[in-house]
């Protein structure tokens, strides 16, 4: 029988789904939760491979648009600094004290450019990636009305069909412009392979990254011939920074999901053939969800719908349980398949999210466990900063 909730802990009413000392059982669902010493493991892990292969490590701050979860990565993990896809993202985490933030996205809208050119006032070292040279005057114009640098990288699409040049041509071409632009840096070259990090083979992957890594060494190579030198080539993920780090290209990481991991990217397979989250990392952030409904005695009813989760990569999954199965949703009811009946109305149970990005982008809250218990609160600081 679960205990109940005591209210008076609960210090600002229900605005925060837990206080410091609850057990986990007490806490308000649905919301996010953190295995605390999962998350540490992970953090750590992705540290010391970082610091054995040479490489620099700039987390996405994207994953889980904390300045909790940053700062917590640069103390375990020796991380460099931030990667950010919104200018908006990117003045919650100088303003938390980050201080080194790549905005790795294009910014063209003449506000959001004289924000970014605000930016290194903060204290930050900021950075940006650029993908037309028409965008150079307008960085340099903004970086000069605020007496600041901005660095850039040139942007290469090398296999995501999204952003970036395709030549290494166009990437000299801009890189030229950056050197001869008052109030601007060359910093090098963003190349981020984001349509492989999925494919469920070892060897698939592989495959795109090695089209991608002779692309960027092309690039590298083109630069230097003509005297310019890249002091930072930045790319890879979750699903294949053992192939940038290994390229003897590549001199920094974006690893995003690595420290949550979520449903989407434990299916995928390592070198082995072993699921990445049975081995190579574990799942740290789940969706704590309670059964409110047990009226038909085929199916429970939880309380993590749509409004509580993203699946866009797929379903949750029951964490630890192979005899239940979240089935299908809608606004605000999620529905497990339980055949044998075996959950109670009020249970708890925790769920891997399909997609942990913008999952974590619809809560207020990470409610840090430790051995059962709440250790710690931590705001979602840059939620729903989506310009």
């Amino acid at each position: 029988m679960n205990k109940p909730v005591n209210i008076d802990q609960l210090d600002v009413g229900f605005d925060i789904p837990a206080a410091i000392g609850m057990d986990e059982s007490e806490i308000q669902t649905p919301c996010l939760i953190l295995d605390l010493d999962a998350l540490e493991r992970n953090i750590r892990k992705m540290g010391d491979y970082a610091k054995a292969h040479g490489m620099r490590h700039r987390v996405h701050g994207k994953m889980h648009k904390s300045v909790d979860v940053a700062r917590l990565q640069e103390k375990l993990g020796g991380a460099v600094g931030v990667c950010c896809q919104k200018v908006s993202e990117a003045e919650v985490f100088a303003r938390g004290g980050i201080k080194d933030i790549l905005v790795s996205n294009q910014v063209r809208d003449p506000a959001k450019i004289d924000r970014l050119a605000r930016l290194p006032k903060l204290g930050a070292r900021t950075l940006v990636c650029v993908d037309d040279i028409a965008n150079v005057p307008e960085l340099s114009s903004a970086a000069q009305t605020h007496g600041t640098q901005l660095e850039i990288l040139v942007e290469i699409d090398c296999g995501a069909g999204r952003c970036g040049v395709t030549s290494t041509a166009d990437v000299i071409a801009i890189a030229r412009a950056v050197e001869e632009a008052p109030n601007l840096k060359f910093t090098g070259l963003q190349a981020y392979q984001g349509a492989m990090q999925h494919l469920d083979s070892y060897d698939a992957r592989k495959e795109k990254l090695d089209a991608a890594i002779a692309m960027v060494r092309d690039a590298v190579d083109g630069l230097k011939a003509d005297g310019i030198e890249c002091e930072l080539v930045s790319g890879g993920g979750t699903g294949s920074y053992y192939f940038e780090s290994n390229s003897g290209v590549y001199n920094e990481l974006q690893c995003g999901s690595y420290a949550f991991m979520d449903a989407d990217y434990g299916r995928i397979l390592d070198r082995n053939g072993q699921r990445i989250d049975r081995g190579e990392w574990e799942n740290a952030l789940f969706i704590l969800t309670s059964v409110m409904s047990h009226a038909k005695p085929e199916k429970a009813i939880c309380d993590a719908g749509l409004k509580a989760q993203s699946i866009d990569s797929g379903l949750p999954v029951i964490f630890g349980r192979d005899d239940v199965e979240y089935l299908k949703c809608s606004d605000e009811h999620g529905v497990i398949g339980d055949p044998n009946g075996v959950l109670r109305v009020n249970e708890k149970l925790r769920l891997v999210p399909g997609h942990c990005d913008p999952t974590c982008n619809v809560h207020d809250w990470y409610v840090g466990v430790r051995n059962g218990r709440v250790e710690t609160l931590w705001p979602v600081s840059a939620r729903g900063k989506a310009f």
